[in-house]
C-alpha cells in the first residue's frame, strides 16, 4: 500500500506592477525564504483573515513603497496552482495587476536587490520564480 505525502499548500499572492506598457520584475535577495536571485513580482503569503486583494496591497505597500494614491488595482487573474515537488509544496497564485500612477514613489525594500521595467513578453527571456509568465497570462488575456 503506498501513501502519498501531504502537499504543503500555501496561497500567495503575485503583483504584477505596469506603466507604460512595461511590468517590473524584481530579483529576490537571498534573505528571502524561496527562491532566491530569481526574478519575480509583488508577492507574499496571504495571511489568515485577510481578502487576496487586501493582501495583494499590504505586499506592493511593503516590498514597492506604493499607496493607493500612487496606484490602482487593474485586475485579479485567475487563480494559478504551482507545485514545487522540490519543495514539498502547491503554491495557490492569486495574481494581481496594478497600474502605477507614480513609477518614481517606487522604493524596494529587502526582500528584494534590485527591480526592473521590461516588456512583458520578455519575462519568459529571465530566471523567474516557478510559473511567473503563467501568472502574468492569467492578467493579461
Amino acid at each position: 500500500m503506498s501513501r502519498r505525502l501531504a502537499m504543503d499548500e500555501r496561497h500567495v499572492v503575485t503583483c504584477f506592477l505596469e506603466h507604460d506598457g512595461q511590468v517590473m520584475i524584481l530579483r529576490r535577495s537571498e534573505r528571502v525564504g524561496t527562491y532566491r536571485g530569481k526574478w519575480a513580482g509583488v508577492s507574499g503569503y496571504i495571511e489568515e483573515g485577510i481578502s487576496a486583494s487586501e493582501q495583494a496591497w499590504t505586499e506592493i505597500k511593503e516590498e514597492a513603497g506604493l499607496s493607493g494614491e500612487d496606484a490602482e488595482m487593474v485586475q485579479e487573474g485567475q487563480l494559478l496552482e504551482v507545485v514545487d515537488a522540490e519543495l514539498g509544496r502547491k503554491w495557490i497564485v492569486h495574481p494581481f495587476r496594478f497600474k502605477v500612477l507614480k513609477p518614481e514613489k517606487i522604493k524596494i525594500d529587502w526582500e528584494h536587490t534590485e527591480a526592473k521595467w521590461i516588456s512583458p513578453e520578455d519575462i519568459s527571456q529571465h530566471e523567474t520564480v516557478p510559473n511567473l509568465l503563467e501568472a502574468w497570462q492569467r492578467l493579461s488575456s
